[in-house]
């Protein structure tokens, strides 16, 4: 028979083990895996187009420099796996990431992580997001997902625009948003502007908002440019 451990000897081990853990959760990352994932936040995620890492990136999020100081590993990683089911209503798209990829960020940012614990809200599953028949606010959601950087009124002047590499698009330039065909609008909301060859900082937002939405946003900078998209693009043209 295996001997029993005493009350006192279970009590010890438990807790070297809760410390074994804790320990590996704030372990350090390795030098190389650290600098691989700064680059891909730099250059490949839309990280930084709101928050900001080591004076590079967007100043309307929470900086990524410090991150490990407020929150813990476990909040981290719930913010980055599905932020609205931790935050609800947070102005945070669900970042569109390979797994590889997440993982490795993930363990970025939370290597040392000692901040506050995950709040509740994570704990409490939220319904899947369904079509309605109520029509989107659309200038409402463009202030919420774009406004950040393309402007309030789309001119290209948010408050994180100084901060991109390359300007945010200037939806209210009728010129240039003239030729640009609202299918291709929307491919670049739903899927980001890394797909498109555009910015890798514009986020996608097809995880987080639903097609009505996102035709609700084509339609808003419709309305902002004053324009059309080109006529072959339209509905009814001639094939």
């Amino acid at each position: 028979m295996r001997p029993r451990l005493c009350p006192v000897r279970f009590v010890a081990a438990f807790l070297l083990a809760s410390v074994l853990r804790v320990a590996h959760a704030q372990q350090t990352i390795p030098l190389y895996e650290a600098r691989k994932a700064q680059t891909l936040l730099r250059t490949q995620t839309a990280c930084l187009g709101c928050h900001e890492l080591d004076g590079d990136g967007g100043r309307s999020a929470p900086s990524l420099s410090t991150v490990g100081a407020r929150r813990s590993a476990a909040y981290i990683r719930a913010m980055i796996e599905d932020p609205q089911r931790t935050l609800p209503g947070a102005a945070m798209p669900k970042p569109v990431l390979a797994v590889p990829v997440r993982e490795l960020i993930i363990k970025f940012l939370s290597s040392g992580a000692k901040g506050a614990d995950v709040p509740l809200a994570m704990t409490t599953a939220t319904a899947p997001r369904t079509a309605t028949t109520v029509a989107p606010n659309a200038p409402a959601l463009y202030a919420k997902w774009c406004a950040s950087c393309h402007g309030a009124t789309g001119s290209g002047d948010g408050p994180d625009a100084k901060y991109q590499p390359i300007p945010p698009a200037k939806h209210s330039d009728g010129n240039a948003m003239s030729r640009r065909p609202d299918d291709s609008l929307y491919d670049v909301i739903a899927t980001g502007g890394l797909n498109a060859a555009r910015s890798p900082r514009m986020p996608a937002f097809g995880a987080t908002l639903t097609p009505t939405e996102i035709r609700a946003l084509v339609t808003q900078i419709r309305t902002l440019c004053r324009c059309q998209g080109p006529g072959w693009s339209r509905p009814g043209a001639a094939p």
